[in-house]
């Protein structure tokens, strides 16, 4: 019992210290372990198995809508980075550099790739020459390195795992379509796999990424009510593709540059998982990015015949296609219960001596902890039922939470009282000043998260300063 016990006290409650609960739930439900290298994580198997189900689900909607996998070095020459101004003075700060190979010093230092749109301007100022040549819808599955001060697992690490797409095309209109088709590619994946609600709409101006005309979120709300950033969809332009020399033969005969876009999602979607989804028990898995989707616990496991059908149930499950797995280790029942809590698998599924003789077993959910003895005839139906019920239980709570902590402010001092009452989204005019982003920055630590394309017209004016308001801005604190 004392180590049944201490595997669920391991876990600070998530109201006493959210940030505490967090690194507690990464470390015990092993996704992650720390690593020499300060800044870095090591992703455990269990960590990176989600990731590996996020990468097989979005691999294949990238692939319906027609793009292709490539991979690009993981140096860039610093001349090349230095092309794009607006880019390489954005991503400045962060950047690692490599001067030496061996004990001979570079000519030329070698950037640690930050993100690739310079290596793919290099690589598209080669393979285009006509209108033929586009569109050019290219992803790419690797890591990057940022020189981040302050790091958390998965949300914030030096290095982490993303996709990036980007892509060519010959006209503006079309290259703005895939900005937004990306977007809805992404809104559709938190919402209907991760069972994640999200705001979609645009950044401001000092908020876009370095380089873009335009930049697109997709903005996610935490348990404890902020905001975190959960993929980003960028209209670049032909800006990029002058700075690059990029150039192709038009319809019309005539030289013309292409029109370019960037999308990505990284890892900081499991850390979006964790923060949406966790209780004071552990993980709570969205089923269709759980490794395990459902575990087979036999009871009473030393009887006869126990062990043989618990795993003729898994087989089952299996042949069903569920991801289920079996636990025959001499562990207790209970120290099972809590270890697959912690690890957020969404069903467990019970079968001992006397389930057997009736013909039945028993589902267990992750969300709600409610038992159900289903037969075990169509049972394969009953799991797939419980993991439906789940996943929409999670969404429900996950958008009932974002919809209690999103409050409409008129004014400044509605906005300050909102602040100071609890974290959350906060819409409040905006008059498209800059200055009025950095002073609530200032005065009540919020920043710009988007503008809705949901939009609302709350007033005529800023909530800053007074003047006429230009949109509605979603404001919140965020990781």
């Amino acid at each position: 019992m004392a180590q049944e016990k201490k595997a669920v006290e391991a876990i600070t409650p998530i109201n006493e210290d959210f940030a505490r609960w967090y690194t507690d739930i990464v470390t015990k439900a092993e996704l992650v372990d720390y690593s020499s290298v300060k800044g870095c994580v090591i992703l455990r198997p269990y960590g990176y198995a989600i990731w590996e189900n996020i990468q097989n689900i979005l691999d294949g909607m990238f692939k319906k809508l027609g793009h292709e996998n490539v991979y690009m070095p993981m140096f860039i020459p610093e001349s090349l980075l230095q092309k794009e101004k607006d880019h390489v003075e954005g991503f400045a700060p962060e950047v690692a550099w490599v001067t030496h190979g061996g004990e001979e010093e570079l000519a030329e230092r070698m950037c640690v790739r930050p993100t690739s749109e310079t290596l793919f301007c290099d690589h598209y100022a080669h393979i285009i020459q006509s209108y033929r040549d586009l569109p050019k819808l290219y992803n790419q599955w690797c890591s990057v390195v940022r020189w981040e001060k302050t790091t958390r697992p998965f949300l914030r690490t030096r290095e982490f795992l993303w996709q990036e797409g980007h892509t060519m095309h010959e006209t503006e209109e079309e290259a703005v379509h895939e900005t937004e088709q990306m977007l809805e590619c992404y809104r559709d994946f938190c919402e209907n796999y991760l069972m994640m609600p999200v705001i979609t709409g645009r950044k401001t101006e000092s908020e876009k990424f370095a380089g873009a005309v335009a930049t697109y979120t997709i903005e996610a709300m935490m348990h404890d009510g902020r905001a975190l950033q959960s993929g980003t969809s960028h209209f670049f332009g032909d800006g990029f593709a002058k700075a690059f020399d990029i150039t192709f033969t038009g319809r019309d005969n005539k030289l013309q540059h292409p029109f370019q876009t960037s999308w990505g999602v990284s890892t900081r979607l499991i850390g979006a998982i964790i923060m949406s989804h966790g209780d004071d028990n552990g993980l709570i898995l969205p089923p269709a990015v759980a490794p395990i989707q459902a575990i087979v616990v036999p009871i009473a496991q030393h009887k006869e015949g126990v062990i043989d059908a618990a795993q003729a149930l898994c087989d089952r499950l299996k042949a069903a296609g569920i991801r289920a797995n079996i636990d025959v280790t001499d562990n207790s029942p209970g120290w099972k219960f809590a270890q697959y809590e912690m690890k957020g698998v969404p069903v467990r599924v019970e079968i001992g001596p006397r389930d057997i003789e009736n013909n039945s077993c028993v589902l267990v959910r992750r969300d709600n902890g409610e038992k159900t003895a289903v037969s075990l005839d169509g049972v394969e139906d009953s799991v797939k039922d419980t993991l439906d019920a789940l996943a929409k239980n999670i969404y429900r709570l996950a958008k009932e939470n974002m919809q209690r902590r999103t409050v409409d402010c008129h004014t400044f001092d509605e906005l300050e009282e909102a602040v100071n009452n609890s974290l959350g989204f906060y819409n409040a005019m905006w008059c498209g000043d800059e200055a009025c982003e950095d002073e609530l920055k200032e005065k009540l630590g919020i920043g710009s998260r988007c503008m809705p394309f949901e939009q609302k017209h709350l007033s005529d004016t800023c909530v800053c300063c007074g003047k006429p308001a230009k949109a509605m801005v979603i404001w919140g604190k965020a990781y």
